[in-house]
């Protein structure tokens, strides 16, 4: 099937679980890569409800099959919602819904489960119930068919990384900040095969997660609350031992290293320092900026070659003052200069959403959607299922 121009919704809802995201972009077809035009970007919070269920969901220990089932319902009525929305108020038509749905599970390295070891990933949201409600075709579940190709299934916004912000004179790492954070460096002039892309750690997982007990808000808004604490050096660098951060890449991350149970004993750590909610907060928000600076010194600074570096910064991270100027402190002097995607054409919210937008037209056209470089893979994977209308 030869390729074409297709106009393409994306819909992302992350590890963070506060909403949805949706972008509709404009796909034309490059000499050497797509060419992308964003069209409109809406975000929709999650009901309380919702938010409530997916939330104990996540990585649970017990849960029931009439919940799962039901939840997976809601979510892929929420998802048409947002979609219809988001035409709605813009006044666009698209030919295609690119859906990641909502990650409940994702264990990237095989384990043994009934006397068999493998990986698996569950992403739920009725991918049937968007395609009824808005009379287009839908592709969802992406993860599985790379890690069914020796990946990880994650990270796949690479793709989107390198088609849109790639330069031939200029090395660039794209750094997401959603629940779980992430990094893509991309070289000056590197070929998709030199792409490199990986979980950081947590990203605003465990400050929100401390933001819901301590100030009973969904997030610190601005970083307001960690900008008047100190940072507990001791906490900090005892979490910073954690093997995670010792591994090396390919590896991804999720609420299964970083969710409920960990956030638990991070603030405990913190409260045999200090009682005060702000310290705790401000380790946190240092705790996700070190992370992300080891992460990008250890790993892809010696691959970028020259500097400076545009260190292009998206997801709700972004928009959290004291975290940006922690990770503008850390990363300066390896001559970063660090910026919202904004800058660059890309709404710092719409860019994930836009990411699986252009995943579906690789589907669509069958295309390989992953970067093995990114996942571990071996190969590449044409991503996803296709539910028609």
């Amino acid at each position: 099937m030869s390729a074409r121009a297709m106009t393409v919704a994306g819909v992302m809802s992350g590890t963070s679980a506060d909403g949805v995201d949706v972008a509709v972009i404009r796909i034309a077809v490059g000499r050497a890569r797509p060419r992308l035009t964003l069209l409109a970007h809406e975000s929709f919070p999650y009901p309380a409800a919702l938010r409530r269920a997916v939330l104990a969901a996540m990585n649970a220990g017990e849960t029931s099959t009439c919940e799962l089932a039901r939840l997976n319902w809601r979510l892929g009525l929420a998802y048409a919602e947002a979609v219809q929305a988001t035409l709605t108020r813009h006044r666009v038509t698209v030919e295609l819904v690119g859906c990641h749905g909502q990650t409940l599970y994702h264990q990237a390295r095989a384990a043994q489960y009934a006397g068999r070891s493998f990986a698996c990933t569950w992403q739920a949201g009725e991918a049937a119930a968007i395609a009824a409600a808005t009379g287009i075709p839908v592709v969802s579940n992406f993860r599985p068919a790379d890690m069914l190709a020796g990946g990880q299934g994650a990270p796949l916004a690479p793709l989107l990384d390198y088609v849109l912000f790639a330069d031939a004179r200029r090395g660039r790492v794209l750094q997401n900040i959603g629940g779980i954070a992430n990094l893509t460096a991309l070289p000056a002039g590197a070929s998709a095969a030199q792409v490199m892309a990986f979980d950081t750690g947590p990203g605003n997982m465990v400050m929100d997660g401390l933001a819901q007990e301590l100030l009973g808000k969904q997030f610190d808004r601005n970083g307001a609350a960690a900008a008047r604490g100190a940072v507990i050096a001791p906490v900090l660098e005892r979490m910073m031992r954690n093997p995670y951060f010792a591994l090396k890449p390919p590896r991804t991350a999720g609420r299964e290293q970083f969710g409920r149970e960990y956030a638990a004993a991070f603030l405990a750590a913190c409260r045999r320092h200090s009682r005060k909610p702000e310290d705790a907060l401000a380790t946190a928000a240092a705790l996700t900026a070190e992370s992300i600076a080891q992460s990008y010194q250890r790993f892809a600074h010696v691959q970028m070659k020259s500097t400076p570096v545009d260190y292009i910064v998206s997801g709700g991270g972004a928009r959290n003052a004291t975290l940006m100027a922690m990770l503008a402190q850390r990363l300066g002097p390896l001559r970063c200069e660090l910026s919202a995607s904004e800058k660059f054409g890309m709404p710092a919210a719409a860019k994930e959403a836009a990411a699986f937008a252009l995943l579906a037209w690789h589907t669509w056209h069958r295309l390989p959607g992953n970067l093995p470089a990114a996942t571990g893979a071996k190969r590449g994977a044409i991503l996803g299922q296709v539910t028609y209308a």
